[in-house]
């Protein structure tokens, strides 16, 4: 089985990638532009450890460069396509939109087409809880009204329904994987999780957006994907064309993560600050549809997820 991973130094990507090479029969192509977004030496360090294996090989490449792309899915004939390449960010967006139309409307664009020429048995895309905006009907299902309200999450949803009319023009499958607030090891230094243990240890201020009051659906890494291996092993029982919430279902508050951090010796000093105006107040996913596809059940506890992060952020920033 051979697959194409975009964005595949990303912490999605990087973690699917790194996850999948567990299986001697699935073989790994991975792109990415490693842009400076965020830390590239943390982007680097995830490559290292994946090129470690012998059935991933990797090329650094922007998805918007659509020749250079053909040419990959004209050499390599791939089973299925995980597209994880994004620009990714909510308060980013306000000042850089035009990256957001490049990389998530553009790029996409580029890897559905190459997918419909090449017939790729499916394309799985990275989509977002952020498309419902501050929808209030909690648990959010699938089929809830849809309300971005920042130029990322608008960008989410465009890709959405450039694949509805990919599936209903030109009969391709699509899963799409509306992900809520992924953390876990190798994660981004520029969400909460991690951006609160490393202003521990570097001594930096950690800004409390909103005085705390953010509840958001955390969604361990590891459980992510596991999921993820089983839809795509189950792939031919999927529909044609489909989204999933990809959540715990079990929304927490900004202030009960910090607490626990506190008492588990990650104390930084802390600056309330009023809400963004981009940022949602909540995020909280029904998960049903995805679990009964999938039947997965044993989703790590936060506590121990955030133990897991903490215990990996000191391994790592040591070396």
């Amino acid at each position: 089985m051979k697959i194409l991973i975009t964005g595949s130094v990303g912490f999605i990507g990087f973690s699917l990638s790194n996850h999948l090479l567990k299986r001697k029969e699935i073989k790994i192509i991975g792109i990415d532009n490693i842009n400076n977004y965020y830390d590239k030496n943390l982007k680097l360090k995830r490559l290292k450890l994946l090129k470690k294996n012998k059935n991933f090989r990797f090329k650094k490449l922007d998805i918007n460069n659509s020749k250079e792309l053909e040419k990959i899915f004209k050499k390599n004939k791939f089973d299925f396509v995980f597209n994880l390449a994004a620009q990714a960010g909510v308060r980013y967006s306000i000042d850089h939109p035009r990256k957001y139309i490049e990389a998530n409307i553009n790029g996409f664009f580029n890897i559905i087409e190459n997918c419909k020429k090449f017939k790729i048995k499916r394309l799985f895309y990275a989509s977002s809880s952020s498309v419902y905006g501050e929808n209030k009907n909690f648990p959010l299902k699938e089929n809830e009204k849809i309300l971005p309200k920042n130029m990322y999450s608008l960008t989410k949803k465009i890709n959405e329904e450039i694949s509805s009319i990919y599936n209903n023009y030109y009969n391709l499958k699509l899963t799409g994987l509306r992900f809520f607030t992924v953390y876990g090891e190798w994660g981004r230094p520029d969400m909460m999780m991690l951006k609160f243990i490393s202003s521990f240890y570097k001594k930096k201020e950690f800004k409390l957006f909103n005085f705390g009051n953010h509840e958001r659906d955390f969604t361990y890494i590891g459980d992510v994907v596991k999921i993820l291996e089983i839809l795509l092993f189950k792939h031919r029982k999927l529909k044609r064309n489909d989204i999933f919430n990809i959540c715990s279902n079990k929304p927490i508050n900004l202030k009960k993560i910090i607490n626990f951090m506190k008492k588990n010796g990650i104390n930084p000093k802390i600056k309330k600050v009023s809400l963004q105006k981009a940022d949602i107040l909540k995020t909280h996913g029904n998960n049903k549809k995805i679990l009964s596809v999938t039947k997965f059940k044993n989703f790590i506890g936060w506590q121990e997820g955030i133990m897991k992060t903490i215990n990996w952020y000191k391994k790592y920033s040591s070396k």
